[in-house]
Order: structure tokens, then C-alpha cells, then sequence
């Protein structure tokens, strides 16, 4: 490729490389406090290439690959082209990672505890982390959960947070707009911003934490809070896991573990006070 860059997010390391110069400079710039990969060496390579030999310069179209690829999957227009890179590395991650147990969920730490969100796209998590990152709250990640396969702990992978249509109004009210990526519009999505974690999410994204609260979001509704059944948790665990299958035994035990071990519930809200209310008053009763 011909522009490039490396990059470590938590655990796991990258090599994005580009036929275009823009989507590595918006990553560089918006990356510049992460650091490279160690000895050099990335666990996963993401190239963005032209769909066809032509469309590098007439109407530019993106086709994500890498280490791992989706054969099928639909280009990407130029101007959404730091979106296909960050697509790029959470598709590397949920084909290819390993090491711990992948839960899609957001990830918020405190004294030493987390607070993991899983839910449907929509559902209010991403943004309900990033206003708890902001709040007091160590960002662990938007996108994964990982959970280590022998300990229970639970890992930060801190990668830009993807903001969504009206979550972005709600974000830019909080936070400087230096810390912000471009508006992407249009996307399949609707439109996207993306917003730099805070620093110490950064500074701090080797530190694990102990998983104390498990909550499915579900924004839109009149505030409520329901308990959910430990079957019920396993099972819709298992779908927001991308890896669980290929882990096997030590899958099922990790998981396992979590389920018997973390109180879960779940809440709706209309507002990102009402949640912050409703997250508070159930962190109040894990302490």
C-alpha cells in the first residue's frame, strides 16, 4: 500500500495500509496518542484498495481487506473512507482474535470495576459509554468487551467511539470538537462522527478490570429496569460474541463463569440523564 500506518488499540496491533493519502492522515491525526505496534510487528493487516484498477481516481471506491475479508461485501465511497479503515480493524478483531472471549459491547471502568453494555445497533449503548467517559468513568471500549479466558478480567480496546445520527449533537455538547473526526454522511448508517476517548482511556488501556455489571440498554423508552434470567443472558451473550463457537471449551467455561458471577439487567431510558441515573443507582447497589 502506499500510505500507511501502525497503530495499537489495547491488546491487539495494526497495519492499515491505503492506496489513498486521506484516510491515513484522518487516522493519524485522530490516533496521534496511541502507539505504534511493538517491535513494529501488527497482529492484523487492513488494506483499503480500489474496487476496480480505475476507481482509485474516477469516482474512488473503497474495498476493505485484509487478513480478513467479507468476499461479498459492498465498497465504500472515498469520502467514507475512515470509516472502511475502522470497519477494517473491527472486522480483523471479530474474524480473527483469539486471546480472549469477543463480547460486542461497550465498556466503562471504575475503582477497578467494569461496567459492561450489550445490546442491538441503536440501542443507546456506544453513546451511553461515552457520556459515562466523560462523566467520571474510564472508557474501555464501544465496539469490544474482551474477556480474559482464565481470569474473568475484562480488557479495554479503546478505539475511536462511533457516534450516530442524534447521539452526535448529544456528544458535541460535552466534549471540545478538536476531539472529534469529520461528519460522514449518507452512510449506510445514516450519519457518523467519531469521537477520540479521553486520554487516560488511552494512557491506561493495558489495565484490565473486574466485570461487577452486566446491562442491556434500550434507549427511546419510558425508564425502567428489569432483571434478566442467567439463561437468558448466556444465550444472548452468545450471539453478541463473534468468537465464542471457535473458542470451544474455553469459551463456553469463560463465558460460563461471567454469567454466574456478574448481576444483569435491563434498562430503558429516553434520555442520556435518565440512563446515567439508572446506571448510577444500579452501580450504587455493587458496590
Amino acid at each position: 500500500m502506499r500510505y500507511a500506518i501502525g497503530l495499537r488499540i489495547g491488546p491487539a496491533s495494526f497495519r492499515v495500509g491505503s492506496a489513498w493519502e486521506a484516510p491515513i492522515a484522518q487516522l493519524a491525526r485522530l490516533y496521534r496518542d496511541y502507539p505504534a505496534p511493538e517491535d513494529g510487528i501488527a497482529d492484523f493487516t487492513v488494506r483499503l484498495e480500489p474496487a476496480k484498477p480505475w476507481r482509485r481516481f474516477v469516482r474512488p471506491s473503497v474495498f476493505i481487506t485484509g487478513d480478513h475479508g467479507l468476499a461479498d461485501a459492498a465498497p465504500m465511497a472515498l469520502a467514507h473512507g475512515l470509516l472502511a479503515a475502522e470497519m477494517g480493524m473491527n472486522l480483523q478483531m471479530a474474524l480473527g482474535w483469539r486471546r480472549h472471549l469477543l463480547l460486542h459491547a461497550s465498556c466503562v471502568e471504575k475503582d477497578g470495576r467494569a461496567l459492561v453494555m450489550t445490546g442491538e445497533s441503536g440501542s443507546g449503548k456506544s453513546t451511553l459509554a461515552a457520556l459515562l467517559g466523560e462523566r467520571g468513568w474510564r472508557l474501555m471500549g464501544d465496539e469490544f468487551a474482551l474477556l480474559d479466558l482464565v481470569t474473568g478480567e475484562v480488557f479495554a480496546f479503546p478505539r475511536l467511539i462511533s457516534l450516530k445520527n442524534a447521539a452526535i449533537a448529544v456528544m458535541e455538547a460535552e466534549v471540545e470538537a478538536g476531539r472529534f473526526g469529520p461528519l460522514l454522511k449518507a452512510t449506510a448508517k445514516g450519519g457518523i462522527r467519531h469521537l477520540v476517548p479521553r486520554g487516560d482511556a488511552v494512557a491506561r488501556m493495558n489495565e484490565g478490570a473486574v466485570p461487577a455489571l452486566l446491562l442491556f440498554p434500550r434507549f427511546g423508552f419510558t425508564p425502567e429496569v428489569r432483571g434478566v434470567g442467567q439463561g437468558e443472558v448466556f444465550m444472548r451473550l452468545t450471539q453478541a460474541s463473534t468468537n465464542y463457537t471457535a473458542l470451544g471449551e474455553a469459551g463456553f467455561l469463560a463465558l460460563s463463569r461471567f454469567v454466574g458471577e456478574v448481576p444483569a439487567w435491563a434498562i430503558d431510558f429516553s434520555s442520556g440523564d435518565e440512563a446515567i441515573a439508572l446506571v448510577e443507582r444500579l452501580w450504587g447497589d455493587v458496590a
